[in-house]
């Protein structure tokens, strides 16, 4: 549970916290708001945002093929008329160094819960067509290490562009591929559209319809200028920024993108990408990497069987690479800001010992819905080793983050919100004694009358759409384009989106 320490809050009284106020009201319409920052919120009085903990189901996919042994990270999954496609970028278990450029690989799914590899013909492999490579090393441009694909969105494109990944690595830079089917893939242009950056992660592309344009979040150091194409090395910290552009060609300045008042960390694979129920919202699950920390003895490490061609790139065969790694949540509604609402890991390596290895806990791209009220998250397990697999992960809908209040009770008002809908849909959920109600006030704080708190009705239960009614009624019509603030009284209870339903 986190006291939102990262949003620089002003405490008023005993368990009593200001976000602050807008000087205009928010106008959500009816788009949905998960309780994932402090974006609706003006106080919060004995109560607080707690983060969600992703439960672990198992295997995904293993990754147990000659040619896709060793996942790099790089993972991509892409919701697509009802078909799930993952792109992953793996390596032969007999690769000896980075030389070797990385295959891109193909599973799909109908149900983003079981996975299949399909034997797609494409690309030979040691003699045989027999597998899932979407495209082999490409040792000279080399932009299937961190192949990163998206179905562009953007208004008017062609069908036989529908699809578009990014990929590449310094000093070449980032090259734009293109497909018309997700399959067979094609450069978009010939040469590099974008070179100012270091790029060795998975670097994240696509279409933004809240900001009409291209974003593209690549990797860079802080202590490196990659202005220009002299020679960078890896000074500071592994950290993030981002670039524009209208055609996928021409990009705008770069700018490193900020944290808010948060320590600085290593933060490896961005993950960067609208959340789709919520496509204001970008979520962002980066690997939160330790340098310098361990937990396992190298002895225990051997014994899990590190690949030794990892250990040989690491530059140090005596000594397992032994830094540890976590997974963090950020999100950002655009712009060149993160919010860190959360310091806290949001999935940790756990008590299995094999994800206590360097670089574990890359998550894929994408957050997908498995279920009426589930969705489902993907984060690589047992990172080099024999064992590797990509790890499902699942969560309530809408549900990373929740307004929680203890058993002895609490409240959360929000800042001035115009009104926009007849009807205020609440993600909630109660213990058997708790509870909440709504009241709604001016913007000065007054009850508005027939709406108080004593003519509430008591929501006691667990609803992903629970409509909130009063003694009259659920229907706001009355109160439509009125500014007001709606005060939410809980009890050993869960407040995790709202928005408004016409």
């Amino acid at each position: 549970m986190s006291r939102l320490h990262t949003l620089v809050l002003l405490s008023i009284a005993s368990g009593s916290f200001v976000f602050g106020s807008l000087t205009s009201p928010l106008d959500i319409g009816t788009r949905l708001e998960p309780m994932i920052d402090g974006y609706l919120i003006e106080t919060l009085t004995h109560t607080d945002l707690k983060l969600a903990e992703p439960r672990p189901t198992g295997a995904a996919i293993k990754f147990d093929n000659p040619w896709d042994a060793v996942p790099t990270g790089a993972a991509t999954i892409l919701e697509d008329n009802g078909l799930y496609r993952l792109y992953y970028v793996g390596l032969p278990l007999d690769y000896k160094s980075e030389a070797v450029e990385s295959n891109v690989c193909y599973a799909e799914s109908k149900d983003g819960i079981t996975w299949v590899k399909p034997e797609l013909g494409l690309v030979e492999f040691r003699g045989s067509k027999k597998n899932n490579i979407l495209l082999l090393g490409d040792v000279e441009d080399r932009f299937t290490g961190n192949f990163s694909p998206f179905i562009d969105n953007r208004p008017g494109v062609p069908a036989n562009e529908r699809y578009k990944a990014v990929g590449g690595v310094w000093p070449k830079g980032i090259f734009v591929l293109t497909s018309s089917d997700g399959i067979r893939w094609r450069k978009f242009h010939d040469t590099a559209v974008f070179t100012r950056g270091a790029f060795d992660s998975q670097n994240v592309a696509f279409w933004s319809e809240l900001e009409k344009c291209y974003v593209l979040y690549f990797r860079v150091f802080t202590g490196s200028d990659h202005s220009t194409l002299k020679k960078w090395k890896a000074d500071g910290y592994r950290t993030i920024s981002r670039t524009t552009s209208q055609d996928l060609i021409n990009w705008s300045e770069p700018y490193r993108m900020s944290f808010g008042p948060t320590p600085i960390e290593h933060l490896y694979e961005n993950r960067t990408h609208p959340y789709k129920r919520a496509p204001h919202i970008y979520l962002s699950y980066p690997m939160r990497f330790v340098p310098g920390r361990r937990f396992l003895s190298d002895e225990r490490l051997a014994e899990l069987k590190v690949l030794p061609s990892y250990l040989a790139i690491s530059g140090d065969t005596h000594n397992i690479p032994n830094e540890v790694s976590d997974t963090v949540l950020m999100t950002s509604r655009g712009g060149t800001r993160y919010d860190r609402t959360f310091m806290e890991a949001f999935i940790r390596p756990g008590s299995d010992e094999a994800n206590w290895v360097s670089r574990n806990g890359i998550a894929a791209i994408g957050t997908l819905q498995t279920g009426p009220t589930e969705m489902s998250i993907f984060v690589g397990q047992h990172y080099v080793q024999p064992t590797a697999y990509l790890g499902r992960f699942t969560l309530r809908l809408d549900g990373f983050a929740s307004v929680n209040a203890p058993y002895a009770g609490g409240e959360m008002l929000t800042k001035p919100i115009l009104v926009t809908g007849k009807e205020l849909i609440m993600n909630c959920s109660t213990s058997a004694p708790g509870s909440i109600r709504v009241e709604i006030q001016t913007p000065e704080g007054d009850p508005v009358p027939g709406f108080t708190l004593l003519e509430s009705e008591e929501m006691v239960g667990d609803s992903i759409e629970y409509v909130v009614k009063w003694k009259l009624g659920a229907d706001l019509s009355r109160l439509a384009r009125k500014v007001v603030r709606f005060r939410f009284v809980m009890k050993d209870a869960d407040l995790y989106a709202l928005r408004f339903r016409q």
